[in-house]
C-alpha cells in the first residue's frame, strides 16, 4: 500500500480535480444514457432484500420517533415547564441529538479505532477497490442505519418537523445525501461514504445541542444564565466546526479523493461523473448555509443582536402573524432565515 499522501491545499485541488475531469470529459465520447445503463448493470450490487430493509428501518425510525415524542420528550419538557413554543420544537432537536450523537459515535470508532487508514490517507478509500466487493460488516451497519434515517427524514421534514424557509434546500440534501449513500453502497464506494458522513455528523450533534440550550434557557418562568451561555459556546463552536469540517477537511479529503485519487487508483471508475456532480452539489449547499451562519456572527460582532435566541428556527406561519409587530421593535432586524437565531443545518 502506497505511503499516505499529504494534504492537499486549495489550489492543489482545483488543479488536480479540474484536470482529471477535463480529461475524463475528453476521454468519454460515448457517454450517455445507453452507457450509464449499461454501466449500472455490470457494477451495481443493490438487491431488493436490502431496499426492503432499508424501507422497514425507515419507518421504524419514524415510528420511534413519535413515540419518543409523546412519551419522553414531550412529557419532559411539561415538567421542565417549557415555553409553549419550545416545549413544541424541543422533541424535534432532542431525538436530532440522539441520533447523531450515536452515528458520530460511531463513525468515530470505525475510523479511529480500527484499522480502516481512510481519514488519515483519504486516497485510500479507493485502493483495492473491485466491483461487487464485500461490504464489511461494521461499515454494512453504518449505511443501513444512516441510509433509513435519511429516508425517514425526508417525511419528517416534509411532515413532522417545522416548517423553515429553508426546508425545501433541507429536503433536497436529504434526497441528495440518499442517493448518494445508496448508489456509493450499490457501487461499492463505502470507503469514501463513511468519511462524508463522519465529515458531516458532528456538526448536526452541536446543532441541535445548542437548540436544546436554547429553548431550557427560559423555563419555569425563569432565566437559565448557565443555559445561556452553554448556547452562545455553542454558536462560535458550531461556526468554526462547521467551516473546518465541511469547508476545509470535506473538500480537501472527500472532493480531492474522489475527483482526482480515484482515477489514479481505477481508470475508468465507474459512474465518476455522478457522484462528483453530487459531492459538488453537496459542497454548495454548505456553502450556502454557511453565508446565512456568516451573516449571523457579523450581526452579533455589530452589537444588533444580544443573544442567541435561537438556532435557525424560522417558523413560517409564525413569522407571518408576527412581521407587523417586529418592525416595531428597536434594533435592526435580521434577514427571514435568521430570525429567533442563526442557520446552519446538514446533516
Amino acid at each position: 500500500m502506497p505511503a499516505p499522501e499529504p494534504m492537499p491545499g486549495y489550489g492543489q485541488l482545483l488543479k488536480r480535480g479540474y484536470g482529471s475531469l477535463t480529461e475524463a470529459i475528453k476521454a468519454c465520447g460515448d457517454c450517455g444514457w445507453e452507457l450509464s445503463r449499461q454501466t449500472w448493470t455490470e457494477n451495481a450490487y443493490l438487491g431488493w432484500g436490502e431496499v426492503l430493509l432499508c424501507g422497514l428501518c425507515a419507518l421504524g425510525w419514524t415510528v420511534l420517533r413519535r413515540a419518543a415524542a409523546r412519551r419522553l420528550f414531550g412529557p419532559f419538557g411539561e415538567w421542565c415547564n417549557l415555553q409553549p413554543k419550545d416545549a413544541a420544537k424541543m422533541p424535534e432537536s432532542a431525538w436530532k441529538l440522539l441520533f447523531y450523537t450515536l452515528s458520530w459515535s460511531y463513525g468515530i470508532y470505525l475510523l479511529f479505532f480500527t484499522d480502516y487508514p481512510f481519514f488519515y490517507d483519504p486516497p485510500s478509500v479507493f485502493y483495492d477497490w473491485k466491483k461487487g466487493m464485500d461490504v464489511p460488516t461494521d461499515i454494512a451497519i453504518a449505511y443501513l442505519l444512516q441510509c433509513s434515517f435519511y429516508g425517514h427524514s425526508i417525511y419528517a421534514t416534509a411532515y413532522m418537523d417545522t416548517w423553515r424557509k429553508d426546508s425545501v434546500v433541507m429536503l433536497l440534501h436529504h434526497v441528495v445525501t440518499l442517493t448518494l449513500i445508496a448508489f456509493s453502497y450499490a457501487f461499492r464506494y463505502h470507503n469514501v461514504g463513511i468519511l462524508v458522513l463522519f465529515l458531516h455528523d458532528v456538526n448536526d450533534v452541536q446543532l441541535e445541542f445548542t437548540k436544546l440550550n436554547v429553548y431550557f434557557k427560559h423555563r419555569g418562568g425563569v432565566y437559565h444564565r448557565l443555559n445561556d451561555i452553554i448556547s452562545n459556546i455553542g454558536c462560535l463552536t458550531f461556526s468554526v466546526s462547521w467551516f473546518w469540517f465541511r469547508l476545509y477537511w470535506f473538500p480537501l479529503k472527500v472532493l480531492y479523493a474522489t475527483c482526482y485519487s480515484s482515477l489514479q487508483s481505477v481508470p475508468n471508475i465507474p459512474f465518476y461523473f455522478f457522484f462528483n456532480a453530487l459531492l459538488l452539489v453537496l459542497t454548495l449547499m454548505n456553502i450556502y448555509w454557511f453565508l446565512y451562519i456568516v451573516l449571523f456572527v457579523a450581526k452579533v460582532l455589530m452589537g444588533q443582536m444580544q443573544e442567541v435566541n435561537d438556532v435557525r428556527e424560522y417558523d413560517v406561519e409564525v413569522s407571518k402573524k408576527t412581521t407587523t409587530a417586529k418592525k416595531k421593535e428597536a434594533g435592526l432586524q435580521l434577514p427571514n432565515a435568521l430570525k429567533e437565531g442563526y442557520v446552519g443545518r446538514g446533516g
